[in-house]
């Protein structure tokens, strides 16, 4: 007679050979890209043009050079990014609630908060900080900024404002109805019910969203660059044309991939758990 294996041997069993498979894959994935990026790397070293591009872009003397000062300017860009990252926060919850209300007295501030989205989600972002940026010192208005940092940050913001708006607004309305209905039953007011119930769910629904909102404000800090102040793009740009060498540029962009990179991997880490 055939002995019946016990749960415990087939459970045994099973977690072999996921392991197996497990190892397998990560084999076969390993192969491939070693053969992928190899490839590239031999098809980009034995081009005619490589001791060009290589003098060009990617000069050891010129990079360390270079590097401090692009470094000192990448500072300015991410706190640049932290207190715009802040306030399109605040501001987008603030709009998307508004435009959420179905209060009639609210009518005219939610069709100017309606005009708002559409307009700046509409035009470039680089076209609100060239505007914002020459635009308000223009009016010659007592009291308004002139600092090009700060313009340039406004203009990130109403930008970057009107896109997470979009998010929220989106999460708030994926929370079903009932959930809501349910909070009044209970004896909760319409701003509780919103507050306790509402937005806890919504808001965790759109965290990958807003997440990659953020890392495109991350690079898009950079733009400020057109008003003159000196970041991370605009120092290694003075330093390319002083030079004639792009290395400086490089430099630029390993620091904003030194920010981006693990901000995508905790979207993909985010991802993952949500469908988990």
């Amino acid at each position: 007679m055939t002995a019946v294996a016990s749960p415990q041997d087939r459970r045994a069993y099973r977690a072999a050979a996921h392991r197996r498979a497990t190892r397998r894959g990560v084999l076969i994935a390993a192969g491939s890209t070693i053969v992928v990026v190899g490839g590239l790397v031999a098809l980009a070293v034995t081009s005619p043009g490589w001791d060009s591009v290589r003098a060009t872009f990617f000069d050891r003397a010129a990079f360390a050079a270079a590097f401090p000062d692009v470094l000192a300017g990448f500072k300015l860009d991410v706190a640049l990014f932290l207190l715009v990252e802040i306030a399109v926060l605040v501001l987008g919850l603030v709009v998307a609630l508004v435009r959420t209300t179905r209060a009639p007295a609210l009518f005219p501030i939610r069709a100017l908060l309606v005009v708002f989205t559409d307009v700046f989600r509409g035009v470039p972002t680089i076209l609100v900080v060239y505007l914002v940026g020459f635009g308000v010192p223009a009016l010659q208005i007592k009291g308004l900024p002139s600092d090009p940092l700060v313009l340039g940050g406004i203009g990130l913001t109403l930008s970057y404002t009107a896109y997470v708006t979009e998010v929220y607004r989106a999460g708030i309305d994926s929370v079903h109805p009932t959930q809501r209905q349910a909070a009044l039953a209970l004896g909760l007011t319409g701003g509780q019910s919103m507050r306790f119930v509402v937005l806890p769910q919504a808001v965790r629904r759109v965290l990958p969203p807003l997440l990659n909102d953020f890392i495109s404000l991350q690079k898009d800090v950079a733009l400020v660059a057109i008003l003159g102040p000196q970041e991370a793009f605009r120092v290694a740009q003075i330093s390319a044309s002083s030079t004639f060498n792009y290395t400086p540029l490089l430099a630029a962009a390993l620091l904003y991939l030194c920010v981006t990179i693990p901000l995508a991997r905790l979207l993909d880490h985010m991802q993952r758990r949500g469908a988990r």
